[in-house]
Parts: structure tokens; sequence; C-alpha cells
């Protein structure tokens, strides 16, 4: 029998290696340092709406993320935000550039097996040096065959990247930790689409789950070899 799938698309940031969290403990700090002007939790709707508005502006990672912090500082305080805390707010942004890259659990076995049977893409979002610099310190660059660091994901994405390869977008599958980028748009797209849970999940990642014969859930990357055999 004819193998059905060709093609293995890979999210990068939550799904082969830690992101968020360094995310999240930026944010902390951001709502530590501007706790005197208001509430954390309006800290954090504030900080999540300057995100939203400004992904069109500067897209997806860190460079936007700090932005979006020093935008969301000068509002809470009326422009009155001192300039050792905008500082401070810079160099969390360079601590989390600068970050070393930490693989997720099974990744490494499991890209290294699936990479000798099937031709395996990296889709990633966020900023194209960051990106770049995070999958050369990962080890994992040579096991990929292409790659594709894109502004976002959508079901145009997935048949730009999937249709001219063999298979082409109903011999591919999308496997990630975001719902809503690497699963809904790719499983619209024609392809099969795989959720990895990850414990943290960005509150604009977050979507509900598409009815569909293509979508799986997986508990984590090591039973995606068995998957992937039994899709055939």
């Amino acid at each position: 029998m004819a193998q059905k799938l060709k093609t293995i698309g890979f999210d990068a940031d939550d799904t082969l290696w830690h992101n968020e969290r360094f995310f999240k403990l930026t944010q902390d700090r951001f709502e530590d340092l501007l706790s005197d002007y208001t509430d954390k939790s309006l800290l954090h709707d504030r900080l999540v709406a300057a995100e939203r508005r400004n992904i069109g502006h500067y897209g997806f990672g860190v460079k936007g993320f700090v932005l979006s912090m020093i935008e969301t500082a000068i509002d809470v305080t009326d422009g009155a935000v001192p300039g050792h805390v905008i500082q401070q707010l810079l160099d969390a942004g360079q601590d989390m550039l600068a970050h070393p890259i930490e693989l997720l659990p099974h990744v490494q076995h499991t890209v290294e097996t699936l990479s000798s049977t099937h031709r395996l893409v990296l889709i990633t979002k966020g900023d194209l040096l960051h990106q770049e610099r995070k999958l050369a310190q990962s080890g994992l660059g040579e096991l990929f065959d292409d790659v594709s660091i894109v502004s976002d994901k959508s079901v145009t994405t997935y048949q730009t990247v999937f249709a001219p390869l063999q298979g082409g977008i109903e011999g591919a599958m999308m496997v990630g930790n975001s719902m809503k980028s690497d699963v809904v748009p790719a499983v619209q797209a024609g392809s099969w689409g795989v959720f990895v849970p990850h414990d943290l999940v960005w509150d604009l990642e977050k979507a509900d789950p598409p009815d569909s014969p293509r979508f799986h859930a997986i508990e984590n990357l090591g039973a995606l070899p068995d998957l992937v055999a039994e899709i055939g």
C-alpha cells in the first residue's frame, strides 16, 4: 500500500522547545514593576489588548512583546512611567532573546525517527533572526528539509507550503501546540492537524478543536511516530 502521509510540518515554540514560560516570567516581572499604578489583573488584560492591537504592526515574537509592554506601561501611568522601568523592560527583552534553547521531552528522538521516513518542514511564526538562531541552537536544523518562518499561520499559509510538495496538502500533517495557528487552519486547508498540548498557552492562541476526522490530539511528541504509522 502506498504511503499516504508524505510531509510532516512542525511548529517550533512550545512544540519543539520551551518558549511561553519565558514570556510568562517576563510578564510577571512587568506586572511587578507596574503594580503601584494599577491592579495586576488589569495590567494583564491591558497588555493582552496591546499585543492583540499590535500584531499587525510588529508581528509575533519578543520584539513586539517588549514594545507592547512599553506601550502599556506608558498608557497605565499616563506617560509618567520612570525611565528605569522602561530600561528594565528592555533588559528583560534582551534576556529573552539570549536565553538558551531547551528541547521539550521526546523531541530529539521523534524528529530523528520521522526524518528518515518523511519530509519534515518547520513552520513557525516570529522574528526571522531570532527563530533562525533558535533553530541553529536546537541542533535540529539538519533534520528538516525546509524551514518556513511566516508572519502568521492561516489556511493560505499551509496551502502555500504544502501544495507544491510530494503528496500535496492531503499528504501533509501539521503538528503543534496551538489549536488556533497549528491545527485549525491546517485541517481547514485539507491536511492532518495534530495537537500536542503545552502547559502554557498564550491567550491569543486559544481556539476550539476542529470537528474533523483529520484532527488528532496526542499527549506528547513521543506518541507521534505511532500516530504517523497508523495513518500510513
